[in-house]
């Protein structure tokens, strides 16, 4: 059987793909092969310079070492210094009142302060709550990134530099660069308080706390990092804007705010803050009280500093410039600077002085002191030099007021020319010449004269033992014969000024003076009558008022409280009462009438004024170096001298001339409005005649023994 064959196997048929090319495969090209390095063959170093390079190496690894561990230390040293400052800091109100010494606010007598001494200062201003354009001007003018330092500023160190090597000055003098962080710790002197026992001033003190050199400005600048790391930034500021001095004895914002607008620091405006922030850099040229317009220029410049730095708008600025800030009332008219200065000095009594010229306390006096009375003694006087004395004069004149009971209301010390400091009503001694004659007339009175007794005016010599003979003259070198002694009195006659002197007595006239209150040394020679003596002002003013109260004494006086501020008395103040008698009633009565006719008939009619009874005396010594008049009313005693400091003669001025007119006018206007009141004088019956008189001094006055004046003449 035939096998079959078996077909062939077949593979399935399928279609040919398309071949898949494949992306040519890139070749990298062979990095260039960098030349061979020709290696170079070491070169052999001596032995010298292989030791430099070692020292070299050596000295930079052992600086570098030193450097790392210097830095270290000094780091640690710091932080070490800055602990030791940190931990002496006191809490933050400790820190506000910069002042040695206290204050002392005088008050007039209706409570209104109208004088400022010592330092005042005021413990109630924030940082927080004072006004928020006095804040911002201080910070424009003084520390613009006081916010962002942390109490030193190196920029503005290095600023300050630029500016003073620009300037042709060292590094470190001129501007300082100081951050308000810095200046407090100046101010606080470095945590170093004032003590007496130091030895140096106060003004020494303050010198020395200044001081610029450099290591005086490292100790302030690590002062400064305490302070930051102590106190917060609104802590600072209030040191700061607390114990700056502001010129005018105003220690910190508060008070001169007070001092100079009569206001809050919290109240101020944007005028009056640049004015206050533009006097730190000088606070005595820029006071408003020494030049208000060269303070307001100042305070220009604040404001532009305000509003370039954003915190005021320029309309703001413009309405600042427009109505620049000026003074208040009480600031801008300085009244009773002499009778503020007489009360601090209070006639050198040491307790007294404790809490005036000399207190470490915050004190407050209420004086007797009236602002009206002053303000018309000081246009009394400005008016009669503008009107009656020649331009250029250097003529001086001085005016004392006093109520009747000696309480001083106003005091003059003298015309105003600058830099004159002396007060002419209270420190300077002047011979009282005529004004002196009440007292010998007082004497005689009280000794039993009557103002009729009849006197004579005619020469007379007086025989001194081991010196020549005393002769008085009148000033007009006359002589006018028999005459009433009240005659005598209100025509000022020299001879019937000593005679009855000689009659009743020198010594008896020298203490009638001492009793009304005269302490300066008194003459003992015959002419003592005649005020060859030398006295204030003030005393005598004092003693008239004596003469108007009834004859007794009477002491000026111009304290009626003292107050520590916190409201204790730290001494008694006694209330003012009557001093003791001098005159009897009879004699007192009639001394005011003799003064009275002086006014009326004699020497003083120029004091005259409608309606009111005055009584007064006036008052010229020899070679006319001196004039005065002194006289009263029912209500007020007002004394008045003139003359020049250097004693030189007064030309065609006597006591019944200027003095008497200026206290005229000075009268005139105290009294405006005011009801006329009488004297307290007693009337004589009228005198016989002249001509029925035989002999110089009437013998049927009641005569009197040394014995029975001693034992019933005087009341005391």
């Amino acid at each position: 059987m035939a096998s079959k064959k078996t077909p062939p196997l077949k593979g399935e048929r399928r279609s040919r793909a398309a071949p898949v090319k494949k992306k040519p495969v890139k070749r990298k090209k062979a990095a260039k092969r960098a030349p061979a390095k020709r290696i170079k063959p070491a070169v052999k170093r001596g032995l010298m310079s292989r030791m430099i390079r070692w020292v070299f190496r050596t000295f930079f690894r052992i600086l570098w070492w030193l450097g790392i561990r210097s830095a270290i230390l000094g780091m640690i040293v710091l932080v070490g210094w800055v602990g030791f400052y940190f931990v002496q800091l006191p809490p933050m109100e400790k820190q506000l009142d910069a002042r040695a010494r206290g204050s002392v606010q005088l008050m007039d007598r209706y409570g209104d302060i109208f004088a400022w001494r010592g330092e005042q200062f005021d413990g109630t201003l924030r940082s927080q709550s004072i006004s928020p354009h006095l804040r911002n001007a201080v910070l424009a003018i003084e520390d613009k990134r006081f916010y962002a330092h942390f109490g030193i500023s190196p920029r503005g160190v290095a600023s300050a530099i630029r500016i003073n090597l620009s300037e042709g000055r060292g590094p470190l003098q001129g501007h300082g660069g100081s951050t308000i962080t810095q200046q407090v710790a100046k101010l606080l002197c470095l945590g170093v308080p004032y003590e007496i026992s130091s030895g140096l001033s106060v003004a020494e003190y303050e010198a020395d706390c200044r001081r610029g050199s450099l290591s005086r400005k490292i100790k302030e600048a690590v002062y400064a990092l305490a302070l930051e790391a102590r106190y917060s930034k609104d802590d600072i500021l209030t040191i700061y804007l607390s114990r700056a001095f502001l010129g005018a004895g105003a220690y910190g914002f508060e008070a001169a705010a007070q001092r100079y607008f009569g206001k809050s620091a919290a109240d101020l405006v944007p005028a009056e803050s640049a004015m206050l922030a533009g006097l730190l850099t000088a606070p005595t040229r820029f006071a408003p009280t020494n030049n208000l317009e060269r303070s307001q220029e100042r305070a220009s410049l604040v404001l532009g500093l305000m509003e370039e730095q954003g915190y005021i708008t320029e309309i703001e600025a413009q309405i600042a410039r427009a109505q620049p800030a000026v003074l208040s009332n009480s600031a801008q008219v300085l009244t009773g600077e002499d009778f503020a200065d007489w009360v601090m000095n209070m006639n050198g009594d040491p307790v007294l002085q404790a809490f005036t010229r000399d207190t470490s306390e915050d004190v407050q006096i209420l004086t007797t002191f009236d602002p009206a009375i002053q303000a018309a003694a000081e246009e009394a006087l400005a008016e009669i030099f503008e009107n009656n004395v020649s331009d250029g004069s250097e003529a001086q004149a001085a005016i004392v007021v006093l109520s009747a009971d000696g309480a001083v209301r106003a005091i003059v010390g003298g015309r105003d020319i600058i830099g004159d400091y002396f007060n002419r009503a209270t420190q300077a001694q002047r011979q009282t010449g005529s004004s002196f004659k009440p007292f010998v007339y007082a004497a005689a009175l009280e000794a039993g004269f009557s103002p009729n007794n009849i006197v004579e005016d005619a020469p007379l010599t007086i025989e001194i033992p081991r010196q020549r003979d005393y002769s008085p003259r009148n000033y007009n070198k006359e002589y006018l014969g028999l005459m009433t002694m009240s005659q005598a009195m209100s025509r000022s006659i020299n001879t019937i000024a000593v005679r009855i002197s000689e009659e009743v007595g020198r010594e008896r006239v020298r203490a009638m003076a001492m009793d009304f209150g005269i302490t300066s040394e008194i003459a003992i020679g015959p002419s003592v009558a005649l005020g060859v003596s030398e006295s204030s002002l003030l005393e005598m003013t004092g003693a008239y008022a004596g003469f108007l109260n009834g004859g007794r004494l009477t002491r000026p006086y111009g304290m009626l409280d003292l107050r520590l501020l916190d409201g204790s008395r730290p001494l008694p103040i006694s209330s003012r009462t009557n001093g003791r008698t001098i005159l009897s009633q009879r004699a007192a009565g009639y001394l005011v009438y003799m003064l009275n006719q002086v006014v009326e008939t004699g020497s003083g009619r120029r004091a005259r004024m409608d309606s009111w009874q005055i009584g007064g005396k006036t008052g010229t010594t020899q070679g006319a170096k001196d004039a005065w008049f002194i006289g009263f009313t029912a209500d007020y005693v007002a004394g008045v001298w003139m003359g020049y400091d250097d004693n030189t003669p007064l030309v065609g001025v006597t006591g019944s001339g200027l003095p008497t007119q200026i206290w005229h006018e000075v009268m005139v206007r105290i009294h405006e409005g005011r009801t006329p009141r009488p004297l307290p004088m007693i009337i004589p019956p009228e005198p016989r005649p002249i001509e029925q008189v035989d002999t110089p001094i009437e013998q049927e006055r009641r005569t009197q023994s040394i014995l029975d004046l001693l034992l019933n003449g005087r009341s005391n």
